[in-house]
Order: structure tokens, then C-alpha cells, then sequence
């Protein structure tokens, strides 16, 4: 009997895409000898990911002194020398080196710092192939990408050197993955990318993101929960507003907003004003009137006045928000704005924390509205889960991960939702 391959420990950081892309890595390992790597998949939204990630690396090198390890990710292919001259690195990959299986054979590298790094040009990559996982390690959801690339350029973003442009996924290769991991079990199904809004504009026939939520939720009538991973609402079409009205859409919707200011946004090379945001959540809410909406905001971009961030501080009201991820600007060398006249660091700090602190208001808020009320959970640890809305809730009595659970939630003193099985 063949003894069981043993897998490489991956360090994910950043976002959703990067999880999925992970787990094609990790199904590497069936091809490749990796049981003695440890693979870091980095992130380069802001300068404090890439801080969290050079950190990370040397404790595990004096953790494990004989591992081979491998940075890979978005900071890896925008300054891979730089990663490639830490002592504690033996290997670059590029992002799409790094869902190439042949990419792994050590072999191919050599010891000295060019001879350690295997990455291309991104911006010449012109297709997203489709990688057919079976499973995620330790989740109860499950990320299938339709989309890599960006093709905007925001002034504050480094991402798209190191993404490269707008790539999508042909819709079947999309339909066949959710197909098998409904298969291996799983309920709940997030499509993601760099910018989702802009799916299929490469394919033929130029099918958007909303004519693709429109034949998954067609096609595969048996999935019970499709959730999206963040969107630009100025991309959205009139197919996936009509797509919301259907229930098995989580009524969840997390929104690309950056700034509720409109001289920032455009400074900020955005495609949309303030009023488009608010307008935006307001007709989302005539069509499906339990939507909750969850948005990225920056804390003191270049030039931002006391006014001009009151005006993001109110957007989470007149937008009805109730998940922040809230950003402090974090100049990223080689963009635009990183040649801005800068905002004092004290104050980008002060703002952030109040952007937090609205943030946990509204979460309180929204909390308190669903006392007493009934949901579907997907557990995602024996004694928690999140509801259709993504609100976080403590289980009563334990249940199995993966599980969907039909609760009735209390909402504490300390403003937690606590769910027990309901009838």
C-alpha cells in the first residue's frame, strides 16, 4: 500500500483568491514532493500585509530550520529579488507559476539570488485556467474562481502588477467545479476574483457576472447558498440586480466603496461618485429588502480633510453598511497616489479607529434586528456559524462543520448573536 502524501504547510495571506489559490497548491503536493515546504501565498494590498508576511517568514525558519521554503503571492511577483536576497528563502514563484504543478520541481533552481526566482510578466498572461478542486482544508464554504486580473488603476493600488489584467474563466469550466464540490459536500459556494464586476468581458459573447449567477443558480438548482465576493457596484448589470430576487443569492453584497467623498474618488481614479453608492444600495433594497452590504473604505488618502473624511463617515449610514474592512492608507511605491501630498500618520490612525468604531455600531445594529428571529446557519465550527447575512453566530450545542442549521438567534448584552435550534 502507497503511504499517504504527506501535504506542505501554506501560509495564506490577503484575500479570498488567494484561499482558493492555495488549495490548488496544495493539490500539488500529489505530484511533487513538498512535504518537507512551507509555502507562503503573500498579499500586496497594503505595505503592512508585506511587513505581517517578511515576519512570518523568518520565525518559520528558525521554527524550522530544515524546511524548504517557498514565497509565492502577489508581494513575490511584484518584488520577487527582494524576497529571493532574504537568507531565509529558498524559492520565488510568480503568481501564475504558482498553480503550474512543474513549476515545483527544485531542480530547475539554482542558490543564487536570480537562480531562486521562477516569475514571469503577468501583464503577458491572457487566460485563467480553471482548477478543479475537490475540497478546502478547515472550511465550511467553499471559493471557486471566475476571474483573475484587473484591468482599472486606481491611483492608492498595486494589485494589478501583480495580478495582471482582467482574465475570466469560461462559465462550463465554473459549472463543472461547483458541480464537484457540491459533490465532496458543500453547501455553500463563493465566487471570487480580483474584480468579479468584470467577468466575461474576454469571453465570447461577453457574458456578464449577473448572466453567470443567472446559470449557476439555473443549472444546478440543487446548490442552496451562492455567495459573491467583493464587487464594484458601478460594474453591476440589470442581470444580476434581477439574479438578487432569487433567495438562494446570499442577500449579502460586499461593496468596492474606498471613500464617500467625491473629490478623494476621483482622486482616487474611481469609477463612481457618492450619490452612485447610495443609489446603488437603495434600489438593492427595493428588490431584495433584507440585503446587508459590507464595504472596503481608506482612512486618510493623500489630500483627505476632516471634512472630506466625514463625508465616508456618513456614507455608512446613508448606505445602510454593516461590514466595515476598513483600510488605513498605506502609500504602495510606484502608484500614483504614493506621490501625493501625504496625510499625517496620527491622523490616518485616529480616522481608522473611528471608522472601527462606526463599524462596530452598525454591527451592534444590525445585530439588534435580528433578535429573535429564525436563519439558516452554515456551521463552520462545532459551536459556530454565519447566517445567510454573514452575521456571526455562537451555537448553543455543538453541531458539524458544514452543516446548515435552522436556528432562532438572541442577540446579547455584549451585542453577539447566540443561536439554538429552532423547530
Amino acid at each position: 500500500m502507497n503511504a499517504p502524501v504527506k501535504t506542505p504547510e501554506i501560509i495564506t495571506f490577503g484575500c479570498r483568491l488567494n484561499s482558493y489559490e492555495s488549495e490548488v497548491m496544495r493539490e500539488h503536493a500529489t505530484t511533487n514532493d513538498l512535504s518537507n515546504a512551507i509555502i507562503f501565498n503573500t498579499c500586496a494590498v497594503t505595505a503592512e500585509a508585506e511587513r505581517q508576511a517578511r515576519q512570518a517568514i523568518r520565525k518559520a525558519r528558525r521554527e524550522n530550520p530544515d524546511a524548504r521554503i517557498i514565497v509565492t503571492g502577489c508581494a513575490a511577483q511584484i518584488n520577487p529579488e527582494a524576497f529571493a536576497e532574504m537568507p531565509e528563502v529558498d524559492n520565488v514563484l510568480g503568481n501564475e507559476e504558482k498553480l503550474d504543478a512543474s513549476a515545483y520541481r527544485f531542480s530547475d533552481f539554482g542558490i543564487s539570488t536570480s537562480e531562486k526566482i521562477k516569475v514571469n510578466d503577468i501583464m503577458s498572461v491572457t487566460e485563467t485556467a480553471g482548477h478543479l478542486i475537490s475540497t478546502f482544508a478547515a472550511r465550511a464554504r467553499a471559493f471557486v474562481q471566475i476571474q483573475n486580473g484587473c484591468d482599472h488603476r486606481c491611483t492608492f493600488c498595486i494589485i494589478p502588477f501583480g495580478r495582471g489584467n482582467s482574465r475570466s474563466v469560461p462559465i462550463g469550466v465554473i459549472i463543472d467545479q461547483i458541480k464537484k464540490l457540491m459533490d465532496n459536500g458543500y453547501r455553500e459556494i463563493v465566487l471570487t476574483g480580483v474584480d468579479i464586476t468584470s467577468f466575461g468581458a474576454d469571453l465570447p459573447g461577453t457574458p456578464s457576472l449577473g448572466k453567470l449567477i443567472q446559470t449557476i443558480l439555473n443549472q444546478i438548482p440543487d446548490l442552496l447558498r451562492l455567495r459573491l465576493s467583493s464587487i464594484d457596484s458601478v460594474e453591476v448589470d440589470d442581470a444580476l440586480l434581477e439574479a438578487i430576487s432569487d433567495t438562494r443569492l446570499m442577500p449579502h453584497l460586499h461593496l468596492s466603496l474606498q471613500s464617500g467623498d467625491n473629490m478623494i474618488l476621483k482622486r482616487m481614479k474611481r469609477r463612481h461618485l457618492r450619490d452612485h453608492s447610495i443609489r446603488f444600495c437603495q434600489d438593492v433594497k427595493k428588490l431584495r429588502p433584507d440585503m446587508v452590504f459590507g464595504a472596503d473604505l481608506i482612512a486618510g488618502f493623500p489630500t483627505e480633510t476632516d471634512d472630506m473624511f466625514a463625508n465616508t463617515l456618513g456614507l455608512v449610514d446613508e448606505c445602510d453598511l454593516t461590514f466595515l474592512h476598513v483600510f488605513p492608507y498605506s502609500a504602495r511605491t510606484g502608484t500614483p497616489a504614493a506621490r501625493m501630498p501625504q496625510v499625517d500618520g496620527a491622523i490616518i490612525k485616529k480616522r481608522a479607529k473611528a471608522l472601527r468604531d462606526k463599524g462596530e455600531m452598525a454591527l451592534h445594529k444590525r445585530a439588534r434586528i435580528l433578535d429573535d428571529t429564525k436563519a439558516d446557519v452554515l456551521v463552520e465550527t462545532e459551536l459556530s456559524g454565519r447566517t445567510q447575512h454573514f452575521m456571526a453566530v455562537k451555537l448553543e450545542k455543538k453541531a458539524t462543520p458544514g452543516e446548515l442549521i435552522h436556528v432562532l438567534l438572541q442577540c446579547n448584552d455584549s451585542h453577539q448573536l447566540q443561536g439554538r435550534l429552532a423547530e
